[in-house]
């Protein structure tokens, strides 16, 4: 497919979501925050290397592109998931492993959670479930409660973790609910309205509506929502309870009215950082920059004993915090021995071939003037103007200095180090737990 095609079925600068089709069969589905620049992206000359060479083939093989247009960005989120679990595009799956997807999980409780399960996780709770649970069960009782599985909904695939939990942080203040930390902080979350109140009859009834309309958003059916959120504040207007009708009348204006601004600021990083981004014959050699708009560092290390075991990790902090969830793991694959420099260069290249991923703000490398020369050839031939920083360490394994740009290194001191020392910590574990494996498999 060429860029041709784009001229002629005009994509609107509008959020949505992208199909590319082999005649009549869906290939690969995406969202968008522009319609327009993001399957423009797809047409950059260097497109395997910012896109990887799964992509690139799908692209090879498209011969019509169409798209569908939604309210919101987090809308785009909602209706892409649904799309892909209806149609099983080749390859959505074929890009990432379904272990590897995000889902939104409504458990079974009388006041149901709502959790966001890596899809590994998920299928390691349904098998607990149906080896601790089910046995206790008569198969009778199975067939009537529906015990096939300990959620009640499951929503998904997501293909990208941090736009989804961004996704629920828009949506919780809508429509407030209980997750597997509101035990420990009901009190705080309840003064900040991020959990129902659900001290009464009513707060309990009001909670359980809400977990309905939460559902039938992730179904995509906004419009239903909206329908029940009118009737119930008329019924509330009907009996004078006004100001419960004003809460309702809260809820519609925000469900009308999505701020998505944090979405939409995801997409302008990964666009931006994109070398396709744009018109591909007009583009310049300039590298793209990554605007700062939410701040993320991301920060590498190898560990190995004399070249044996080697891994490779990736720790991440946004914004001054930690985000374990974010954390990835890279067995070495094409290093023998004790080479820190090719190990770094093929984990940065096997992350960067992530384009779900976000791209960072700033890359923490551990050591000197050699790892920030291997990390910025790796950078380069991605295209990608992020900055990078090292931190160097003494014979005790302790920092003694931050090499790269000064500005950087001062302003964002803290979180450097403790992206860094995060990295480090997670190397080892990493590497322990390898070679205890090994260690394990040669007995």
């Amino acid at each position: 497919m060429n860029s041709e095609i784009l001229k002629k079925i005009k994509l609107p600068d509008k959020p949505g979501v992208y199909f590319f089709f082999k005649d009549k069969h869906i290939l690969y589905i995406g969202k968008a925050t522009s319609l327009r620049d993001r399957v423009k992206s797809y047409f950059g000359k260097d497109l395997v290397e910012t896109r990887g060479p799964i992509l690139m083939d799908m692209v090879l093989k498209a011969n019509k592109i169409d798209f569908q247009v939604a309210d919101s960005v987090l809308e785009a989120i909602i209706l892409e998931a649904n799309l892909i679990k209806k149609y099983q595009p080749k390859y959505n799956t074929k890009e990432k492993s379904d272990k590897s997807f995000n889902y939104v999980c409504i458990t079974k409780e009388k006041l149901p959670k709502v959790v966001i399960i890596r899809g590994r996780k998920m299928l390691q709770e349904q098998h607990n479930f149906l080896h601790c649970v089910l046995p206790r069960v008569r198969v009778g009782t199975l067939a009537r409660k529906n015990y096939a599985v300990p959620f009640a909904n499951v929503f998904g695939p997501y293909t990208s973790g941090s736009q989804l939990r961004e996704a629920l942080k828009i949506i919780r203040p809508i429509f407030p609910f209980l997750d597997d930390k509101s035990k420990n902080y009901y009190k705080f979350y309840r003064q900040v309205d991020l959990v129902p109140d659900i001290s009464n009859k009513e707060g309990i009834q009001k909670y359980k509506s809400n977990i309905k309309n939460l559902e039938l958003f992730f179904e995509g059916k906004k419009k239903k929502v909206l329908k029940n959120l009118k009737k119930e504040m008329k019924d509330y207007a009907k009996i004078y309870a006004f100001e419960k009708a004003g809460e309702v009348k809260k809820q519609i204006f925000a469900l009308q009215h999505i701020n998505d601004i944090a979405l939409i600021k995801q997409e302008s990083t990964f666009l931006n950082g994109l070398a396709g981004v744009g018109d591909p014959e007009n583009r310049g050699p300039e590298k793209k920059k990554i605007p700062v708009l939410f701040f993320r560092i991301e920060a590498y290390d190898i560990a190995h004993m004399g070249g044996k075991n080697m891994v490779g990790v990736m720790t991440a902090v946004e914004n001054g915090e930690i985000v374990k969830s974010e954390y990835k793991k890279f067995r070495i694959k094409t290093q023998n021995n004790a080479n820190d420099i090719g190990a770094l260069k093929e984990v940065l290249e096997r992350r960067l071939k992530h384009t779900e991923w976000p791209y960072p703000s700033l890359i923490v490398v551990d050591g000197g003037i050699a790892q920030i020369n291997a990390t910025k050839a790796v950078l380069s031939r991605f295209n990608l103007g992020i900055p990078v920083i090292s931190v160097l360490k003494n014979e005790k394994h302790k920092p003694k200095a931050i090499m790269g740009d000064n500005t950087i290194g001062t302003k964002h001191k803290r979180e450097i180090l403790l992206a860094n020392n995060e990295a480090h910590r997670f190397a080892i574990a990493y590497h322990k737990n390898m070679r205890n494996r090994n260690f394990l498999n040669i007995l």
